[in-house]
């Protein structure tokens, strides 16, 4: 058997520290799936390294995943597409900078 080193698993281990998840707030049968009843009260449980402690509390499931994944505050900013040379072919090549071409 291959076992991996300690500190490999210790640390993705201390990587999982701080992850939320969203529990229904049930007292029959225990926790069940997030969609069985999503008008349900929720618990949002953080993982503290040992064990799930209580985070905070929500009224439904709509709210929890407004916790667990929030939206991006600002959207990536993603390079210029290069400008292309003059034609109509599926394979014109980038038009060639001044700072290229000196």
């Amino acid at each position: 058997m291959d076992d991996e080193p300690l500190s490999r698993w210790a640390e993705r281990r201390e990587a999982k520290i701080g992850r939320l998840r969203a529990v229904p707030f049930v007292s029959e049968g225990g926790p069940q799936g997030a969609h069985l009843n999503p008008e349900a009260p929720r618990v949002i449980e953080r993982w503290n390294g040992h064990a799930w402690e209580p985070y905070t509390f929500v009224l439904n499931l709509a709210e929890a995943r407004r916790i667990l994944y929030p939206e991006p505050t600002e959207l990536p900013r993603s390079n210029p597409a290069p400008r292309l040379g003059p034609g109509t072919g599926r394979h014109r090549k980038p038009e060639a900078s001044k700072a290229d071409q000196g």
